[in-house]
């Protein structure tokens, strides 16, 4: 049966005169593949494959795209609903292809005529991602029923084929009804482009190299997504009479601003959607400004719960206390600290590719140095590997650095995907 906790981890003196309280909610689910007879899991699940098919992926591509099509079918559970989609400047469902389109149950019979349909893949043609998302979000509706939708959308190029608000209206359509995680392959892929999707439709987004990567990273979206046994999953966040819910921010695994999904469930409280759960845990930063109060008062700044389906499942307290002691209103609580310094990290990653993009290279160097000063400053050993790919770092501490002349478009790729992926720290 799968149960949620939750631990909350913050400073709660308030200097007088103070109004803004941080705190980290972690939040644990456990038991989420487990039999549930609560009905808390229940539900059915659904998965699609959108492989991209348009002509730049090319022979060598595609054949690798049919090997992590059929890895992935492999993975996929008995009894899970299931299409494939072939990309290009149309979305085709390439299986189920007959009849009505409409999903099918995977079984031995449905798994090897996916397999076979996918060896059908072909390069061809130009890439319109909004008619991906948009013919997955119709062959999802063909199965009502089901309480768990989930996508995977490969790319290797831009949206070129599409106006910017055609795939807009496929993303605000799709959003809320089914989940996506986005892979681009190669070096030909704008990151935005997919950011932006997997952003709406609570996925992920990252980098696949090379083409013989891919049924790597196939089989580890779908091992994934399989694992995910509860689905619907909010948190609802309360502020008092006066209080406003400053922002939610999951920061671990990775950083992604939720605040702007928020919908009201009442005047005081407002619920921000997490998607489906397996066995994992999760960080929360939520932020709360109230009333400054005098020195001495307390007050809950505020509740936040774990919600499935409209039922509670866990709770978490943010208090607040205003002090006159230094020694206590100053102190920054370290996951806090940890938590607020990746996302500036993150940040000065994109902000300074960005500008290297365009041609400013004195931002570019100005904010690439500011993450190597963070890198250094939090001992991420990993980070300040990536960024010396992109950057020669004469002095760490102090952030002076200088931009590399020929930097492998493949190694900036890289360090932008993983600027939003975060390392949890222990107590």
């Amino acid at each position: 049966m799968a149960q949620f906790t939750t631990e909350v981890f913050q400073n709660e003196f308030l200097p007088d005169g103070g109004t803004d309280v941080h705190a980290i909610v972690r939040v644990t689910c456990s038991g989420a593949g487990q039999p549930d007879p609560s009905g808390l899991a229940g539900g059915e699940s659904a998965e699609i494959l959108i492989v991209d098919t348009s002509g730049s992926m090319g022979a060598n591509g595609i054949a690798q795209g049919r090997y992590a099509a059929t890895v992935a079918l492999n993975e996929i559970t008995d009894g899970t609903w299931f299409a494939v989609i072939a990309g290009n400047h149309v979305g085709t469902l390439v299986y189920p292809a007959y009849g009505v389109q409409q999903m099918v149950r995977m079984d031995a019979r449905t798994r090897q005529e996916a397999i076979n349909a996918v060896q059908m893949f072909r390069a061809d043609g130009g890439t319109a991602m909004g008619t991906w998302l948009t013919k997955a979000r119709e062959v999802f509706l063909t199965v009502p029923q089901v309480v768990q939708r989930h996508a995977i959308l490969l790319t290797d190029g831009t949206n070129e084929h599409e106006t910017p608000e055609q795939l807009t209206w496929a993303i605000q359509a799709s959003t809320g009804f089914y989940q996506c995680d986005v892979r681009g392959l190669g070096d030909r892929w704008r990151i935005d482009e997919a950011r932006r999707i997997a952003s709406a439709l609570l996925g992920t987004v990252d980098l696949i190299p090379t083409p013989d990567r891919m049924a790597d990273e196939f089989e580890k979206l779908i091992r994934a997504s399989m694992a995910r046994g509860v689905a619907q999953v909010d948190l609802r966040v309360w502020a008092p009479q006066g209080g406003q819910v400053l922002f939610v921010k999951q920061v671990a695994p990775n950083l992604e601003d939720i605040t702007a999904k928020r919908t009201m469930v009442n005047p005081l409280t407002a619920a921000f959607p997490t998607g489906a759960w397996a066995d994992e845990t999760r960080d929360y930063h939520v932020a709360v400004r109230l009333p400054a109060k005098t020195i001495g008062q307390e007050q809950l700044a505020s509740r936040v719960q774990v919600v499935v389906r409209d039922v509670v499942q866990a709770q978490a307290l943010v208090k607040a206390t205003w002090s006159s002691d230094e020694a206590l209103t100053t102190r920054i609580d370290d996951q806090v600290a940890r938590y607020t310094g990746q996302a500036e990290l993150a940040a000065a990653i994109q902000d300074g590719l960005a500008a290297k993009a365009e041609g400013n290279e004195a931002d570019a160097t100005r904010k690439l140095g500011r993450a190597v000063q963070l890198a250094a400053q939090t001992g991420d050993e990993e980070m300040t590997s990536r960024l010396k790919k992109v950057v020669d770092i004469d002095n760490a501490e102090t952030g002076t650095v200088r931009l590399k002349k020929a930097v492998e478009k493949l190694d900036e790729m890289a360090l932008d995907t993983a600027s939003t992926k975060t390392r949890r720290i222990k107590k």
